[in-house]
Protein backbone atom coordinates (compact mmCIF):
# COMPACT_ATOMS: atom_id res chain seq x y z
CA UNK A 1 0.00 0.00 0.00
CA UNK A 2 1.26 3.45 -0.79
CA UNK A 3 1.02 6.22 1.74
CA UNK A 4 2.02 9.36 0.88
CA UNK A 5 3.76 11.85 2.98
CA UNK A 6 4.67 15.10 3.30
CA UNK A 7 8.54 15.36 2.85
CA UNK A 8 8.88 18.11 4.50
CA UNK A 9 6.69 18.28 6.85
CA UNK A 10 5.43 14.76 7.86
CA UNK A 11 1.38 14.62 8.49
CA UNK A 12 1.75 13.11 12.54
CA UNK A 13 -1.18 11.35 12.14
CA UNK A 14 0.21 9.33 9.35
CA UNK A 15 3.48 9.11 10.77
CA UNK A 16 1.43 7.50 13.86
CA UNK A 17 -0.30 4.96 10.87
CA UNK A 18 3.80 3.79 10.02
CA UNK A 19 4.72 3.53 13.68
CA UNK A 20 1.68 1.55 14.45
CA UNK A 21 2.24 -1.05 11.75
CA UNK A 22 6.05 -1.09 12.88
CA UNK A 23 5.28 -2.42 16.69
CA UNK A 24 2.52 -5.10 15.56
CA UNK A 25 5.97 -6.41 13.39
CA UNK A 26 5.27 -5.05 10.06
CA UNK A 27 7.49 -4.47 7.31
CA UNK A 28 7.29 -1.32 5.69
CA UNK A 29 9.31 0.94 3.16
CA UNK A 30 10.34 4.49 3.47
CA UNK A 31 12.79 7.20 1.83
CA UNK A 32 16.00 8.14 3.21
CA UNK A 33 18.60 10.96 2.33
CA UNK A 34 19.53 8.62 -0.36
CA UNK A 35 17.49 5.69 -1.36
CA UNK A 36 14.61 4.28 -0.37
CA UNK A 37 15.12 1.77 2.28
CA UNK A 38 13.00 -1.38 3.97
CA UNK A 39 12.91 -1.08 7.79
CA UNK A 40 11.04 -2.45 10.45
CA UNK A 41 11.63 -2.16 14.32
CA UNK A 42 14.94 -3.75 15.58
CA UNK A 43 12.96 -5.46 18.26
CA UNK A 44 10.70 -7.43 16.29
CA UNK A 45 12.88 -10.70 15.49
CA UNK A 46 9.59 -11.79 13.06
CA UNK A 47 9.80 -8.78 10.96
CA UNK A 48 13.75 -8.95 10.78
CA UNK A 49 13.00 -12.37 9.53
CA UNK A 50 10.62 -11.70 6.93
CA UNK A 51 13.03 -8.53 5.58
CA UNK A 52 16.01 -11.78 4.55
CA UNK A 53 13.22 -13.73 2.91
CA UNK A 54 12.22 -10.47 1.25
CA UNK A 55 15.48 -9.43 -0.34
CA UNK A 56 16.88 -12.64 -0.28
CA UNK A 57 19.62 -11.99 1.71
CA UNK A 58 22.45 -14.18 3.44
CA UNK A 59 21.88 -14.41 7.29
CA UNK A 60 25.69 -13.74 7.77
CA UNK A 61 25.21 -9.77 6.88
CA UNK A 62 23.19 -8.39 9.44
CA UNK A 63 21.38 -4.99 8.65
CA UNK A 64 22.15 -1.50 9.87
CA UNK A 65 19.38 0.55 11.85
CA UNK A 66 18.62 4.19 11.71
CA UNK A 67 18.67 6.27 14.95
CA UNK A 68 16.58 9.66 15.55
CA UNK A 69 19.79 11.23 17.43
CA UNK A 70 23.18 10.61 18.15
CA UNK A 71 22.29 10.23 22.18
CA UNK A 72 20.50 7.57 20.84
CA UNK A 73 23.29 6.00 19.28
CA UNK A 74 25.25 6.27 22.54
CA UNK A 75 22.37 3.47 24.03
CA UNK A 76 23.24 1.01 21.36
CA UNK A 77 26.67 1.20 20.64
CA UNK A 78 30.07 2.07 22.19
CA UNK A 79 30.93 5.87 21.30
CA UNK A 80 34.24 7.59 22.06
CA UNK A 81 35.13 11.00 22.06
CA UNK A 82 36.19 11.35 18.91
CA UNK A 83 33.56 9.44 17.07
CA UNK A 84 31.14 11.91 19.12
CA UNK A 85 32.83 14.48 17.63
CA UNK A 86 32.82 13.68 14.11
CA UNK A 87 29.05 12.32 13.78
CA UNK A 88 27.83 15.08 15.58
CA UNK A 89 29.75 17.24 12.69
CA UNK A 90 28.32 15.15 10.10
CA UNK A 91 24.88 13.89 11.24
CA UNK A 92 22.12 13.90 10.12
CA UNK A 93 23.90 13.14 6.69
CA UNK A 94 24.62 10.11 4.12
CA UNK A 95 26.66 8.08 6.05
CA UNK A 96 26.91 4.66 7.85
CA UNK A 97 29.13 4.30 11.21
CA UNK A 98 30.53 1.69 12.16
CA UNK A 99 30.60 0.93 15.57
CA UNK A 100 31.19 -1.27 18.81
CA UNK A 101 27.36 -2.77 19.81
CA UNK A 102 26.44 -2.96 23.26
CA UNK A 103 24.24 -5.28 24.86
CA UNK A 104 20.94 -4.27 23.83
CA UNK A 105 21.41 -4.59 20.72
CA UNK A 106 19.56 -7.83 19.20
CA UNK A 107 21.95 -10.79 18.14
CA UNK A 108 20.09 -10.55 14.65
CA UNK A 109 21.71 -7.03 14.31
CA UNK A 110 25.14 -7.87 15.22
CA UNK A 111 28.31 -9.55 13.09
CA UNK A 112 30.44 -11.67 14.40
CA UNK A 113 33.00 -9.06 15.71
CA UNK A 114 29.70 -7.50 17.92
CA UNK A 115 29.73 -4.59 15.56
CA UNK A 116 27.02 -2.52 13.95
CA UNK A 117 26.16 0.28 11.45
CA UNK A 118 24.36 2.93 12.14
CA UNK A 119 22.74 5.72 10.31
CA UNK A 120 20.74 8.95 11.12
CA UNK A 121 19.71 9.96 7.28
CA UNK A 122 18.87 13.78 6.40
CA UNK A 123 15.28 12.96 5.87
CA UNK A 124 12.60 14.00 7.90
CA UNK A 125 10.12 11.21 7.41
CA UNK A 126 12.13 8.59 8.26
CA UNK A 127 13.48 10.47 11.62
CA UNK A 128 9.81 11.48 12.66
CA UNK A 129 9.24 7.45 12.20
CA UNK A 130 12.06 6.76 14.31
CA UNK A 131 11.11 9.49 17.01
CA UNK A 132 7.71 8.25 16.90
CA UNK A 133 8.79 4.75 17.67
CA UNK A 134 10.97 5.81 20.30
CA UNK A 135 13.36 2.98 19.14
CA UNK A 136 15.40 2.41 16.02
CA UNK A 137 14.66 0.82 12.56
CA UNK A 138 16.21 -1.79 10.57
CA UNK A 139 17.89 0.19 7.07
CA UNK A 140 18.22 -1.90 4.09
CA UNK A 141 18.03 -0.46 0.52
CA UNK A 142 14.61 -1.54 -0.82
CA UNK A 143 15.71 -4.20 -3.25
CA UNK A 144 16.76 -7.47 -3.77
CA UNK A 145 20.13 -8.34 -2.90
CA UNK A 146 22.85 -7.88 -5.71
CA UNK A 147 20.26 -5.38 -7.66
CA UNK A 148 20.08 -1.92 -7.66
CA UNK A 149 18.90 0.62 -5.32
CA UNK A 150 15.31 2.15 -5.92
CA UNK A 151 14.53 5.85 -5.98
CA UNK A 152 11.40 5.47 -6.86
CA UNK A 153 8.29 4.94 -4.49
CA UNK A 154 6.19 3.26 -7.23
CA UNK A 155 9.14 1.16 -8.01
CA UNK A 156 9.60 -0.15 -4.82
CA UNK A 157 5.78 -0.69 -4.54
CA UNK A 158 5.51 -2.52 -8.21
CA UNK A 159 8.90 -5.16 -6.94
CA UNK A 160 8.67 -5.73 -3.50
CA UNK A 161 4.88 -4.48 -2.37
CA UNK A 162 3.00 -7.64 -1.92
CA UNK A 163 5.41 -8.40 0.51
CA UNK A 164 5.65 -5.17 2.42
CA UNK A 165 2.93 -3.72 4.77
CA UNK A 166 3.29 -0.24 3.64
CA UNK A 167 5.27 1.71 0.73
CA UNK A 168 5.93 5.67 2.53
CA UNK A 169 5.42 7.59 -1.03
CA UNK A 170 8.19 10.62 0.17
CA UNK A 171 9.06 11.93 -3.55
CA UNK A 172 11.55 10.58 -5.91
CA UNK A 173 15.10 10.15 -4.48
CA UNK A 174 18.40 8.48 -6.24
CA UNK A 175 19.38 5.26 -5.96
CA UNK A 176 23.10 6.13 -4.46
CA UNK A 177 24.02 4.21 -1.12
CA UNK A 178 25.78 5.85 1.96
CA UNK A 179 29.57 5.95 3.15
CA UNK A 180 30.29 3.51 5.37
CA UNK A 181 33.27 4.33 7.64
CA UNK A 182 34.28 2.36 10.34
CA UNK A 183 35.13 4.29 13.89
CA UNK A 184 36.07 1.82 15.69
CA UNK A 185 39.69 2.12 16.93
CA UNK A 186 41.38 5.58 16.51
CA UNK A 187 41.98 5.58 12.90
CA UNK A 188 38.53 6.11 10.70
CA UNK A 189 38.44 3.42 8.03
CA UNK A 190 36.05 4.07 4.80
CA UNK A 191 34.46 0.43 4.12
CA UNK A 192 32.21 1.90 0.91
CA UNK A 193 32.07 5.12 -0.41
CA UNK A 194 29.02 6.32 -1.30
CA UNK A 195 26.98 9.51 -1.57
CA UNK A 196 29.08 11.36 1.80
CA UNK A 197 32.20 12.80 1.61
CA UNK A 198 34.74 10.81 3.13
CA UNK A 199 38.10 12.82 2.49
CA UNK A 200 38.51 13.94 5.66
CA UNK A 201 39.05 9.57 6.49
CA UNK A 202 41.74 9.84 3.58
CA UNK A 203 44.38 12.01 4.85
Amino acid sequence: MLLEINPQNPQPRLIEKVVETLKKDGVVAYPTDTTYGIGCSIFSKKAVERIYLIKQRERKKPFSFICADISEIARYARVSNYAFKLMRRLLPGPYTFVLEANSIVPDLLLTKQRTVGIRIPDNRICLSIVQALGSPIVTTSANLSGEDPIGHPWQVEADLGKQLDIVVDGGELTADVSSVVSLIGDVPEVLRKGVGDVSWAER
